[in-house]
């Protein structure tokens, strides 16, 4: 084992004895190493390139921000490949966050996260990418018997149409 010495200023100590306190860690070193660890897988599946991932895209932006949520929309219906799913949350009167789940491969999700967060308007965004084991996708080997198309004709006038028949 080796040893590291590190130097923190007093505020970051301070956060990581609330840390170790709360999850029960009897001193620094073992806090560190699983900071370290997380960390570190944390930045190698960011960069997961080809191989396929999963990942929780979280951010915070101002719903007044000029088009901001007709962009947001604009953007993910042109990558619906990766977005999976998306829970909207109002903050408060200025302030919305989502949760979007992002599966593909490695580098489409970190390209398409980094550019939703670099969206003017985003105030805070962070992905959290899981392993790409838990982006295995698997089969129950049988059909649903039905197709998936790209159609873009309404509901609207598809009643309509249908009504004056």
């Amino acid at each position: 084992m080796q040893r590291v010495t590190i130097t923190i200023d007093d505020e970051l100590g301070d956060e990581l004895d609330r840390y170790m306190r709360a999850r029960g860690y009897n001193n620094r070193s073992e806090a560190l190493r699983d900071l370290a660890r997380a960390g570190l897988q944390q930045a190698a599946l960011e960069v997961a390139g080809s191989r396929p991932c999963v990942a929780a895209l979280i951010y915070v932006y101002d719903h007044e921000a000029r088009d901001l949520p007709k962009r947001l929309t604009h953007d993910f219906h042109e990558r619906h490949d990766l977005a999976q799913a998306t829970l909207h949350m109002h903050l408060d009167h200025d302030n919305c966050m989502e949760v979007t789940v992002l599966k593909g491969r490695g580098a489409d999700v970190q390209g398409f996260a980094n550019s939703i967060i670099a969206e003017r308007g985003v105030r805070h965004g962070h992905v959290v990418y899981l392993p790409a084991e838990a982006a295995h996708v698997h089969s129950h080997g049988h059909t649903h018997g039905h197709g998936h198309t790209h159609g873009h004709s309404s509901r609207k006038t598809a009643k309509a149409k249908t009504s004056r028949s």
